[in-house]
Formats: C-alpha cells, sequence, structure tokens
C-alpha cells in the first residue's frame, strides 16, 4: 500500500467523521466517495478494500471502531454492512 494514498484515506474518514458529529458514524463507501470525487459507483467502489484495510489500521491505533448494528465488531471479520465511528 501506497503511505501517502492511505494517509490522505485516514484524513478523510477523520474528517468525514468530526464533520459527522460525536457518536455518530460514517458508511465506508462515504469515504470511498470522497477519495474518489465522484458518486458513479464504478469510481468509488474499487476503492472499498483499501479504505476498509486503512480502516482496520485505525482501528489498531485506536482511533476509530468499526460498528455493526450499532455493537462494536472485528471490521475484518464481520459479515454485511459496517460503519466507522470515533473511538
Amino acid at each position: 500500500m501506497s503511505e501517502k494514498r492511505d494517509a490522505g484515506i485516514e484524513a478523510v474518514i477523520l474528517r468525514l467523521l468530526e464533520v459527522r458529529g460525536e457518536g455518530k458514524t460514517i458508511c465506508p463507501s462515504e469515504a470511498a466517495r470522497a477519495v474518489a470525487g465522484s458518486e458513479e459507483r464504478a469510481v468509488w467502489e474499487p476503492l472499498m478494500e483499501v479504505v476498509r484495510a486503512v480502516a482496520e489500521r485505525m482501528v489498531g491505533d485506536g482511533k476509530i471502531v468499526v460498528t455493526q448494528k450499532g455493537r462494536v465488531v472485528d471490521g475484518g471479520t464481520a459479515k454485511g454492512a459496517v460503519r466507522f465511528r470515533l473511538r
């Protein structure tokens, strides 16, 4: 992975969460859309894997948590839709 790209994705995730507000969550696709600069699925969807990978690193760094149905989960093993929240 590119350190510069990953740092940019991390910054986008943090900015989106800060704008959303304390205790609120974002969908990983919101970060992918923001990074891609497009709402066109074919443009942002390829970024989903890297967004999730960066988020997992952020979890390990204690910056965010991954949630599913309001509960903190392991983003690496969770099945289905997940969301990110500031720790």
